[in-house]
């Protein structure tokens, strides 16, 4: 299941992105107009600009916008970079990897091998940019 804070900072990413790339928007602007708790949009903001997806300039003319062009910006790297491993189990992870701790044989194990064919099917899938995303009619906002 995807988690509120990924699909918070997935509408984050949408809402900047379809407005003007180069204006600014504050943390209370991005919360209102997307109904986002602005103390749990805070942490979000942040995890995004230390991950520079984001940028942000301080001031009363400050705000956020992206510091990386939002068609290199991956739905797949926002889920990693908000909640870890997008694999359900850590066995069937690309990049977080870890051996199952009750499993006696990887090679034939039926659940590991099925949520491995879930994750290949996935990836395409979550390799979709937040810029066609924007602009796609299969992505209605």
């Amino acid at each position: 299941m995807l988690s509120k804070r990924v699909k918070y900072a997935i509408k984050t990413l949408l809402f900047l992105n379809r407005k003007d790339n180069a204006s600014l928007f504050s943390a209370k602007k991005i919360s209102e107009n997307e109904r986002i708790p602005l103390k749990f949009l805070e942490q979000i903001l942040r995890e995004l600009k230390q991950n520079k997806i984001l940028k942000s300039e301080r001031g009363a003319e400050g705000g956020y916008t992206f510091m990386k062009d939002p068609a290199d910006i991956k739905v797949l790297d926002v889920i990693r970079i908000v909640d870890g491993p997008v694999a359900m189990l850590p066995c069937a992870s690309l990049n977080f990897y870890e051996k199952c701790a009750d499993c006696t044989d990887e090679a034939t194990c039926g659940i590991r091998k099925l949520l491995i064919n879930v994750r290949d099917s996935m990836l395409p899938i979550l390799d979709t940019s937040i810029a066609d995303m924007t602009k796609s009619e299969n992505f209605p906002i």
